[in-house]
């Protein structure tokens, strides 16, 4: 599915990410963990061509992310920036939709299956998006992402700002997907817990350069836990 070599990224002499050979096959469920500062945000915005490598290349389905074949089947939610933040929830829906060649029926099925996710507080509230909090920003923006069927997924993130039950019910649904349509998920996230209980695949980044390869979800937390208390 993703294929990494040589990877670099520079601002001025500050090296911030350096990965020489990286790969996740489809259907992967790959967590990305680190500290603050470890290039976790970089590397998904590289992988997403949202900003270029100083050297390297990604390539998704043997096809240089530089080119758009990658963006028909893929989802992604990083941060509000990629939210609409003039439009309602309800507007900014039917705007993805209609990329996707929705109709209003299919968008309504697909909204329905967010219900417990969204808790009667997203959709027909007339409110816009700038003015809800950070984490009914993070349910919409996930929910858009996964819009289309899409084959992978990136999301930076997605349990920061929820409550408990919101947790509980986001890693209910990317497990849905992933057993049911095997789609391939890349998860940054700082909460070693909510990661190992999604994930079967870790990669610890540290100052730009990947420290460790975990692959499996016995005892993963464990040696995650014990790297970061070293």
């Amino acid at each position: 599915m993703i294929q990494i070599s040589q990877l670099n990224k520079q601002y001025k002499t500050e090296v911030v990410l350096n990965i020489d050979q990286l790969e996740i096959p489809a259907g992967e469920s790959f967590g990305l963990v680190g500290n603050n500062g470890a290039g976790k945000t970089t590397l998904f915005r590289i992988i997403l061509d949202l900003i270029r490598p100083s050297a390297g290349e990604v390539l998704i389905n043997g096809q240089t992310n530089v080119s758009d074949d990658w963006k028909k089947f893929t989802g992604s939610f990083l941060d509000e920036r990629f939210l609409v933040d003039y439009l309602t929830p309800d507007e900014y829906f039917q705007f993805v939709a209609g990329l996707h060649g929705y109709t209003a029926a299919d968008l309504d099925q697909y909204l329905s299956t967010f219900d417990e996710l969204f808790n009667d507080e997203i959709r027909n509230k007339k409110k816009y998006i700038r003015d809800l909090s950070k984490g009914n920003l993070k349910k919409v923006g996930i929910a858009a992402a996964m819009m289309g069927n899409p084959e992978l997924v990136l999301l930076d993130e997605p349990f920061e700002n929820l409550d408990p039950s919101s947790q509980i019910r986001l890693k209910k649904r990317i497990n849905q997907e992933r057993e049911s349509r095997k789609v391939t998920f890349l998860i940054s996230s700082h909460d070693l817990n909510h990661v190992t209980e999604i994930c079967t695949r870790f990669v610890i980044l540290e100052k730009g350069k990947i420290v460790q390869d975990i692959k499996g979800q016995e005892n993963a937390l464990s040696q995650l836990e014990a790297y970061f208390n070293a």
